[in-house]
């Protein structure tokens, strides 16, 4: 299932990506700090989803009180939670 979500707070515009049984893939930033989303995106790919949610959650950039990995914790949550909806 492609997911896409809007992050809140961030410099990051949406973030999309799969998510099969429980597990992440192909996950696209668009905007933010390439290069580090781009090293987000490679790190997290074929992992299982709530671990990552997990680990990721609370992380924050400067003052803002959420990061885009924050966002994309956020996001595979609310993608999990939709993912249980459709079985």
């Amino acid at each position: 299932m492609r997911f896409d979500y809007t992050p809140k707070g961030v410099c990051s515009r949406r973030i999309s990506f799969d998510i099969d049984n429980g597990i992440i893939s192909n996950v696209k930033f668009e905007g933010g700090c390439n290069g580090n989303l781009k090293a987000v995106s490679k790190l997290v790919d074929g992992k299982e989803a709530r671990e990552i949610a997990e680990l990721l959650c609370g992380n924050q950039c400067g003052i803002k009180g959420t990061s885009c990995a924050d966002q994309l914790a956020k996001a595979i949550f609310s993608a999990l939670e939709a993912e249980k909806k459709t079985e």
